[in-house]
């Protein structure tokens, strides 16, 4: 089942325990140039099936993308791949940028 994780979740996740978690970015190279949570692992959502080798089954995997819709469609498709624990950042990057770091532009 893919957990909805809060920004607030997530942001706790990655300073108390940043290497229990991989996360994921299916936006497109053109969106990941204006903003970015770091560190974080970036495949477009057309490249995932490609590219499942980079992706470890033994860490939890949070996916996130500008709203937080292509990165749900990602982590259902990765729960039919077999992996057992995924996440999708509630808001995506935008949720991000207004609640946990506003530094991280927002854009539409």
């Amino acid at each position: 089942m893919v957990a909805t994780v809060r920004p607030e979740e997530l942001a706790e996740l990655l300073r108390a325990r940043p290497n229990d978690a991989v996360l994921l970015d299916v936006r497109e190279p053109d969106e990941r140039e204006v903003a970015r949570i770091e560190p974080s692992l970036h495949i477009p959502m057309n490249e995932v099936p490609a590219r499942l080798a980079e992706l470890p089954k033994d860490k939890r995997v949070i996916v996130y993308c500008h709203h937080g819709g292509r990165s749900l469609m990602v982590a259902s498709y990765l729960e039919g791949q077999g992996y057992k624990e995924l996440g999708n950042l509630d808001g995506g990057i935008d949720a991000w940028s207004r609640k946990v770091d506003p530094s991280i532009p927002r854009y539409s």
